[in-house]
């Protein structure tokens, strides 16, 4: 099979070749795009990130496409019912970061808790002193996580670790856990009313688009922190930026934006003078978010770890050889 293969590092390469011997393999050191795809026309499968938005018209332009294998846990990025149409199997990652992402949810919410970050532009300036340096204890505090999936679990037990006091949501509980794990479900609203932090772990669909939004901020307990490593589209970011000004928010950690797109893309952007359709309003409101001085902002980056990308890497290989093999696994559609 013609299998191609976007934004893989030179290790990643070296395995893929040796595992995958007897396919034809083409490697894209950047995201596979719409402008590009007449190149790969030809291609049975396609291993993509989620940098690589796969649409309608990239799908109909692709005869021989029989499967995707992202890279990735989330797939908000494929086209889910144009596969279905043209009878694409796709499949995912399920389990690769399960700790690696709780990991990176707890480093933002520590980074906060502390004023680690001020704390140490203070010492490079020459100010060796704790004034203005004040942060909280976490122990005793109340932390609702919504969606208890493996990330969601695991950040709880880290939380647990700390001594914090833990609710839930999650549209399927997991009772047997949350009895064994020490933790409690409730309502979405009530979760809202009760969380000193919020941390945030479910993928991005209808359903949970910008479950955090304008006309629930309101009910956020005064001074919650947000954490969230998801999806940037699960909060609408007018209503954090709006949260944030009139204190209801006191800080934000944010791994994901909802127009991160755009800002990864900025100098491919400049270099083609903006040709693709832009929502300047939201892409503006990003970088309001990336230099507020009570939101740390990092770049998707909460899976880059050495043990999962190697975990993502053997997955996703495995994931193609079933397929070839015709028992495909780990299944979206």
């Amino acid at each position: 099979m013609k299998i191609v293969f976007s934004e893989l590092e030179e290790w990643e390469k070296s395995i893929v070749k040796d595992r995958l011997l007897g396919n034809e393999l083409v490697f894209i050191d950047k995201p596979l795009r719409e402008e590009d795809i007449e190149q790969y026309m030809d291609a049975d499968i396609i291993s993509i990130f989620v940098d690589s938005k796969i649409n309608r018209s990239m799908i109909s332009r692709m005869p021989n496409l029989k499967f995707i294998a992202t890279r990735s846990t989330g797939y908000d990025h494929i086209d889910l019912e144009a596969c279905k149409e043209y009878g694409i199997v796709v499949s995912n990652v399920p389990r690769y970061g399960e700790n690696t992402v709780a990991e990176h949810a707890f480093a933002l919410l520590l980074a906060i808790a502390k004023n680690l970050l001020q704390s140490i532009r203070k010492v490079e300036h020459g100010e060796f002193n704790p004034k203005g340096l004040r942060g909280i204890d976490l122990k005793g505090k109340t932390l609702g996580v919504i969606g208890t999936g493996n990330i969601g679990k695991n950040m709880i037990r880290i939380a647990k670790g700390f001594g914090m006091n833990v609710i839930a949501y999650d549209i399927h509980p997991d009772l047997e856990a949350a009895s064994t794990m020490g933790y409690k479900y409730v309502e979405f609203e009530e979760l809202l009313r009760n969380s000193d932090i919020i941390s945030i772990h479910v993928p991005l669909l209808e359903s949970t688009r910008h479950m955090i939004n304008k006309q629930n901020l309101n009910l956020l307990k005064r001074g919650v922190i947000i954490i969230n490593t998801a999806r940037g589209g699960v909060i609408d970011t007018e209503a954090l930026l709006i949260g944030l000004d009139k204190g209801i928010i006191s800080a934000a950690g944010l791994d994901v934006l909802e127009g991160e797109q755009e800002i990864k893309e900025e100098p491919q952007l400049l270099k083609e003078g903006f040709r693709k359709k832009i929502d300047y309003k939201l892409l503006a409101m990003d970088y309001m978010l990336i230099h507020h001085p009570r939101v740390i902002v990092t770049p998707h980056n909460a899976f880059n770890t050495a043990e999962a990308l190697q975990r993502i890497l053997f997955t996703t290989i495995d994931n193609i050889k079933s397929f070839i093999e015709g028992r495909p696994i780990n299944r979206v559609i």
